[in-house]
Protein backbone atom coordinates (compact mmCIF):
# COMPACT_ATOMS: atom_id res chain seq x y z
CA UNK A 1 0.00 0.00 0.00
CA UNK A 2 2.52 2.10 0.48
CA UNK A 3 3.76 1.70 -3.22
CA UNK A 4 1.25 3.60 -4.44
CA UNK A 5 1.98 6.70 -1.76
CA UNK A 6 5.64 6.37 -2.96
CA UNK A 7 5.85 5.74 -6.43
CA UNK A 8 4.00 9.10 -7.71
CA UNK A 9 5.87 11.03 -5.65
CA UNK A 10 8.98 9.57 -6.63
CA UNK A 11 8.15 9.44 -10.51
CA UNK A 12 7.04 13.24 -10.16
CA UNK A 13 10.18 14.17 -8.38
CA UNK A 14 12.24 12.58 -11.35
CA UNK A 15 9.60 14.34 -13.98
CA UNK A 16 10.80 17.42 -12.27
CA UNK A 17 14.44 17.13 -12.03
CA UNK A 18 13.96 16.29 -16.13
CA UNK A 19 12.67 19.24 -16.79
CA UNK A 20 15.22 21.28 -15.16
CA UNK A 21 17.90 20.11 -16.52
CA UNK A 22 16.47 20.10 -20.05
CA UNK A 23 15.64 23.73 -19.67
CA UNK A 24 19.11 24.67 -18.54
CA UNK A 25 20.42 22.69 -21.53
CA UNK A 26 18.37 23.99 -23.58
CA UNK A 27 20.15 27.83 -23.62
CA UNK A 28 23.36 25.70 -24.41
CA UNK A 29 21.94 24.49 -28.11
CA UNK A 30 22.70 28.02 -29.48
CA UNK A 31 26.48 27.43 -28.85
CA UNK A 32 26.83 24.42 -31.16
CA UNK A 33 26.75 24.81 -34.94
CA UNK A 34 24.88 22.55 -36.91
CA UNK A 35 27.16 20.33 -39.05
CA UNK A 36 25.64 22.05 -42.12
CA UNK A 37 26.57 25.48 -41.12
CA UNK A 38 29.69 26.94 -42.54
CA UNK A 39 31.88 29.38 -40.74
CA UNK A 40 31.90 33.12 -42.27
CA UNK A 41 35.10 35.49 -41.11
CA UNK A 42 32.35 37.61 -39.37
CA UNK A 43 33.26 38.38 -36.26
CA UNK A 44 30.72 40.54 -34.07
CA UNK A 45 31.38 41.95 -30.44
CA UNK A 46 28.25 41.35 -28.49
CA UNK A 47 27.81 44.74 -26.82
CA UNK A 48 26.35 43.75 -23.52
CA UNK A 49 28.77 40.95 -22.95
CA UNK A 50 31.47 42.25 -24.74
CA UNK A 51 31.76 38.16 -26.25
CA UNK A 52 33.46 37.45 -29.47
CA UNK A 53 30.35 36.38 -31.89
CA UNK A 54 31.18 33.91 -34.88
CA UNK A 55 28.61 33.99 -37.52
CA UNK A 56 27.41 30.97 -39.10
CA UNK A 57 25.41 30.63 -42.29
CA UNK A 58 22.72 27.70 -43.27
CA UNK A 59 23.36 27.10 -46.71
CA UNK A 60 19.89 25.45 -47.08
CA UNK A 61 18.03 28.48 -45.97
CA UNK A 62 20.36 31.90 -45.97
CA UNK A 63 19.83 32.36 -42.23
CA UNK A 64 22.55 33.57 -40.07
CA UNK A 65 23.11 32.11 -37.03
CA UNK A 66 25.68 33.73 -34.03
CA UNK A 67 27.78 31.53 -32.20
CA UNK A 68 29.93 32.61 -29.51
CA UNK A 69 33.03 31.79 -29.99
CA UNK A 70 33.81 30.56 -26.14
CA UNK A 71 32.26 28.56 -24.03
CA UNK A 72 30.81 30.04 -20.94
CA UNK A 73 33.86 28.24 -18.95
CA UNK A 74 36.36 29.97 -20.86
CA UNK A 75 37.61 27.20 -22.96
CA UNK A 76 38.50 28.08 -26.90
CA UNK A 77 36.13 26.36 -29.34
CA UNK A 78 37.41 25.24 -32.50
Amino acid sequence: MLFLIVAPVVLGGLFLLMLRVRRSAAPTLGWIPAARWERTDEVITDPFTDEAIRVWIDPEDGSRHYVPERFPSGRKRE
